[in-house]
């Protein structure tokens, strides 16, 4: 993959004012990614930006406006956006490259920017490295001359035009009149756009984390904290909880309990749905290498696959672009469905849960369970130095865990975090002591080894 400077599995990320989240980054991005996108045809070029809620993007986003502009790019901002209605609106607006300022479920104090090519999908890998190339250039080279600056403009439908697009992914014949819906926005990009649109589309909407200040993004709220979810869903006895993260590209469900949902079920609540509807398309599903063994098991019993890539979002689309499927995603809650829109969409995704929910006539807590998950135990050992994964005793630990737990129908997956100095090793299967005394061993060895 090259060796990369700045652009980790999600565009460029880290903590606000701290090297690689700087102005002079940011500077340096919107210039080399402007010089990129020139070519020398004489049509104006146009790049378009949307950020979330936090505080440092009233910092990031200047900074790559001067990049762009000075590189001769016209600019367009749209304001706080859900990263997928920049990637739409990217698209739509016919822009050469869309920008995403937003470190998604962090905290306020980290940000990033995302960027997305004309068609509206995450830049590849080989594209970054192109821009990551370009980064270090002297400031002075590859500007426009002055009257080939760049302009500016702000649009202010662009969140109205996200609404309407949003809305139009559910099903004309279904509305959501009755329906009692609490959604937690996590004080981030989607505080006005989600409830609207539920608002809209009929029901009685119970909106939380609506006030951002540009600190309290994913502050105990969201798809990452869904305690609030469920606590304010029992408290307006609602039929469904739904909670987004900062930049809105993920989604958690909790039921009329309050029970929370987790994005395996969720693929497998749609990609059933679609199926029986003969709207599924792959002839299955495409999710990560930690989704669960459960999740595999249900699409196999209704005749369909489940294809596993690497973690990360990016992936799981470059899998469904090859071989053609509609519905992926991780268990996160990031989930895909192509039909609609070309990276994660979280009010999306609700959206066709919603569907199923009124449809069906069912209670959420009756259609949340499509499986029995599979006892899955996750393991993150920290390490000082060196490769751990490289050490025999490691090697022959994993590989002893790995024949164990496949002889009882279960798998071993241990990786590397692509962030900090973890090993994460994660160990799946039916029988919990197993699966709990296999991660164990290996975990012991790479501790030993690092």
């Amino acid at each position: 993959m090259g060796d990369r400077r700045y652009f980790g599995t999600d565009g460029i990320r880290g903590r606000a004012n701290s090297h690689p989240m700087t102005p002079e980054v940011a500077l340096r991005v919107g210039l080399a990614a402007g010089r990129l996108f020139m070519s020398s045809d004489d049509r104006r070029h146009l790049v378009v930006i949307g950020k979330d809620t936090r505080l440092s993007g009233y910092m990031i986003e200047p900074a790559l406006v001067a990049g762009f502009t000075s590189a001769g790019m016209d600019v367009r901002l749209f304001g706080p956006l859900p990263t997928p209605g920049v990637a739409m609106m990217t698209r739509s607006m016919r822009a050469d490259i869309g920008v995403m300022i937003s470190a998604s479920h962090n905290s306020y104090a980290d940000n990033g920017i995302k960027l997305f090519g004309p068609d509206g999908y995450k830049l590849s890998d080989a594209v970054e490295l192109k821009i990551e190339s370009m980064m270090d250039q002297a400031l002075g080279e590859g500007l426009a001359p002055p009257d080939k600056l760049g302009r500016v403009k702000r649009i202010d439908d662009a969140q109205a035009r996200y609404v309407e697009i949003a809305k139009a992914s559910f099903p004309k014949s279904l509305n959501l009149s009755g329906l009692r819906i609490v959604v937690d926005c996590a004080n981030g990009a989607a505080y006005n756009v989600a409830p609207t649109a539920l608002y809209e589309l009929g029901a009685e909407v119970f909106p939380i984390g609506v006030e951002p200040n540009g600190l309290n993004i994913n502050a105990e709220c969201g798809s990452t904290h869904p305690e609030q979810l469920a606590e304010t869903v029992r408290l307006h006895r609602a039929d469904i909880g739904i909670a987004l993260d900062g930049d809105a590209d993920r989604v958690i469900i909790c039921d009329e309990k309050g029970q929370v949902v987790d994005g395996d079920q969720l693929m497998a609540l749609v990609a059933l749905d679609w199926a029986n509807r003969g709207l599924l398309v792959g002839g299955g599903v495409v999710a990560t290498v930690m989704s669960n063994l459960g999740l595999e098991r249900a699409l196999a019993a209704a005749g369909l696959t489940l294809e596993r890539t690497r973690v990360g979002d990016r992936y799981v689309m470059e899998r469904m672009r090859e071989g053609g499927f509609n519905v992926g995603g991780e268990q996160s809650g990031h989930i895909i469905l192509h039909d609609h829109a070309t990276t994660g969409d979280g009010l999306m995704s609700a959206l066709q849960v919603l569907a199923v929910l009124v449809a069906s006539g069912r209670k959420m807590s009756d259609l949340a369970r499509q499986f029995d998950p599979v006892p899955q135990k996750l393991v993150n050992v920290r390490y000082a130095a060196g490769k751990p994964l490289e050490d025999a005793t490691v090697k022959a630990a994993m590989a002893e865990a790995e024949a164990t737990l496949k002889a009882a129908g279960g798998r071993l997956l241990v990786r590397p975090s692509g962030t900090e100095k973890l090993i994460r090793v994660m160990a799946e299967g039916d029988d919990e002591g197993l699966v709990t005394k296999m991660v164990d061993a290996v975990a012991v060895a790479v501790k030993a080894a690092g």
